[in-house]
């Protein structure tokens, strides 16, 4: 069966958006280790396909597919911010403008206004923080067993809180803000600390680094709404919920795509079905 592709190699994972046998859009994801698969992939299912790419590593994989074909490549940023778009209009929330982060092996932070976008700034905190800070603490090298192990941990052994340090006297700031992250280890004499702690944690850095750029940008630009993206994002509740919690502490409204980190995908599918 002949049908379109559009592809997102990544540093981490590689998102494949395409049309169905139902004219519906559908996805897959394999580890960007893993080209072999995406090759199999279509080769077993979509091998008459056209694709279009975009992503770090599409060079890369345009090689391995080792296709006659000409495979067309869309810029990164480009891709991001048409498949966000494309799924902002069939959605019942449309802003006017928003900041967009797109939390991958790192994190992109995009403002959008209308239809036009623009890249201010970004951060090494993300996926690839999770990933390598948990098989540090943990020995654990699997994405989804990090993230699965992390629903049961606490951090309050592992951060220390405003309230911790002020105690008794009068709180200058909200007391269930996070002071210092990790730094209730070093007051931890007990050591209990679990991996599932270790890595709720490490959720607790990511999620309150990007959450406080995107923030600050967002006053910096006057917008009220912060859509965060990506596939660190996948399956990962805590992670929505430290978000989720902090921006709307700042009194900005977050929002989460459904298809948090397709949304390269579904741009390069858009831009050869253009």
């Amino acid at each position: 069966m002949t049908t379109r592709i559009g592809i997102d190699a990544g540093g981490t994972l590689t998102k494949i958006a395409y049309w169905d046998e139902f004219n519906e859009m559908d996805f897959k994801r394999f580890r960007s280790s893993d080209f072999h698969k995406v090759k199999d992939w279509i080769d077993s299912n979509h091998p008459n396909a056209s694709i279009c790419v975009t992503g770090g590593r599409a060079e890369q994989l345009k090689q391995y597919l080792n296709t006659n074909k000409e495979i067309p490549y869309i810029v990164e940023f480009d891709a991001t911010m048409n498949g966000v778009m494309y799924q902002m209009q069939r959605g019942s929330n449309q802003p006017k403008a928003a900041i967009i982060a797109n939390i991958g092996t790192g994190t992109s932070i995009h403002i959008m206004q209308e239809s036009s976008h623009k890249r201010l700034g970004g951060t090494g905190i993300g996926g690839g923080t999770l990933l390598g800070l948990g098989m540090v603490l943990t020995g654990i090298s699997d994405f989804d067993e990090i993230i699965n192990q992390s629903r049961d941990g606490k951090r309050t052994a592992i951060d220390v809180l405003v309230s911790d340090i002020y105690k008794d006297n009068k709180l200058p700031i909200k007391g269930t803000l996070t002071a210092s992250n990790f730094g209730g280890i070093s007051l931890n004499n007990s050591n209990n600390t679990s991996p599932s702690d270790l890595l709720a944690g490490v959720q607790g850095i990511i999620g309150e680094v990007v959450a406080s750029l995107c923030i600050q940008v967002a006053d910096a630009h006057h917008v009220e709404d912060i859509i965060y993206i990506g596939t660190t994002l996948e399956d990962n509740e805590l992670l929505q919920q430290i978000i989720e919690s902090y921006t709307v502490l700042k009194l900005k409204k977050p929002i989460f795509l459904d298809h948090h980190g397709y949304s390269g995908a579904i741009g390069a599918l858009l831009e050869y079905t253009k």
